[in-house]
């Protein structure tokens, strides 16, 4: 059993919470183990609920036109919801719920070692950038610890409202170049990094 199977049968045990008990099938995620990028949204909705799959409902099937829009499809990506059962008439998760949840999440997180994080709507924006606001901070990045964060409106947003798809679609057009001037980033700092010269590193010691 690999360490992902082994944490989705814990979660699928687990009733650490009230919402666990109206749920149909729980929802701990799906994807690559190894991915590099993980797409982390809120909660499950009906469909999600039904299947036991994230993004599955009308708000999936955007996510995956967003994917495709960047060279990118579910099998290349991890997708998961701070909370991985679904809220009663898809209410918001409850600040409980999300704590509740949280160890799951990172348990998922540290088995997958994504590279960069992907926030889909503000209750997954704020687990990763506390005390900021989507409207300021959508569409931006930040690197800490070795990892990439991007900040996004959650797909659902735009079936809400029709003026934020555009928006949506543009912010997602931005995640390779957020990813490659990253990786450029990097390079830029290993070389820096490389080997002094011995004789440069005996001159620290010269009396």
């Amino acid at each position: 059993m690999s360490a992902l199977s082994e944490l989705y049968a814990n979660i699928g045990c687990c009733n650490g919470c009230e919402i666990a008990r109206s749920r149909i099938k729980v929802v701990p995620g799906e994807g690559a183990e190894d991915a590099d990028i993980m797409f982390i949204g809120e909660a499950p909705g009906f469909y999600e609920d039904q299947q036991g799959r994230p993004f599955v409902g009308p708000a999936g099937k955007f996510l995956d036109e967003l994917l495709a829009s960047i060279g990118l499809n579910r099998e290349k990506v991890y997708i998961a919801n701070v909370i991985k059962c679904r809220p009663p008439v898809n209410r918001d998760p409850l600040p409980q719920e999300i704590l509740s949840c949280r160890r799951w999440l990172n348990r998922q997180i540290e088995i997958i070692r994504p590279k960069v994080v992907v926030t889909l709507g503000r209750y997954s924006m704020a687990t990763f950038f506390p005390n900021k606001s989507i409207g300021k901070i959508h569409g931006t990045s930040e690197k800490r610890d070795g990892v990439l964060y991007i900040a996004m409106y959650h797909p659902a947003a735009a079936l809400h409202q029709g003026n934020l798809k555009e928006v949506i679609k543009a912010d997602f057009l931005k995640i390779p170049g957020f990813i490659a001037q990253d990786n450029s980033t990097s390079e830029v700092k290993e070389e820096k990094n490389e080997t002094v010269p011995i004789t440069k590193q005996l001159n620290m010691f010269e009396v």
